[in-house]
């Protein structure tokens, strides 16, 4: 936790993809302070015109390159979103070569209820984690 769903234009390849999720699952870690193992990532990869991301006013041009991330997670600080962010495009940029100007961030919070990690129990609540 969090869960991390990747929106992304088709035609990367694996390693590419691969990369791109190790640059995220680095800044999750350093931001949010969770351990190395906990690591819950989804990629999914639309045809070229499938994946819509325009500019909201701000002047920010993307090219098919863009990524567009909803973190699902427990509440998280403001501190915490922020140096997500720049850590995340910091490494995308780093590992990826991805421009800053193509990564877009949801983040999406829920409470401890809403998680179950296996065996029918919702392990925040139990105590298990």
């Amino acid at each position: 936790m969090p869960l991390l769903r990747f929106d992304l234009v088709a035609g990367r390849r694996p390693d590419e993809v691969a990369t791109l999720l190790d640059a995220a699952h680095t800044a999750v870690v350093e931001a949010f302070g969770v351990p190395d193992g906990d690591r819950y990532q989804v990629v999914h990869q639309h045809p070229e015109g499938e994946l819509v991301v325009h500019d909201t006013g701000l002047g920010i041009e993307r090219t098919r390159d863009v990524i567009v991330l909803q973190v699902t997670s427990r509440p998280r600080p403001r501190a915490q979103k922020e140096a997500f962010y720049r850590l995340l495009v910091e490494q995308l940029r780093t590992r990826c070569g991805t421009a800053p100007s193509d990564v877009v961030v949801s983040v999406v919070e829920n409470s401890d209820a809403d998680w179950s990690f296996g065996h029918g129990r919702a392990q925040f609540l139990t105590g298990e984690l």
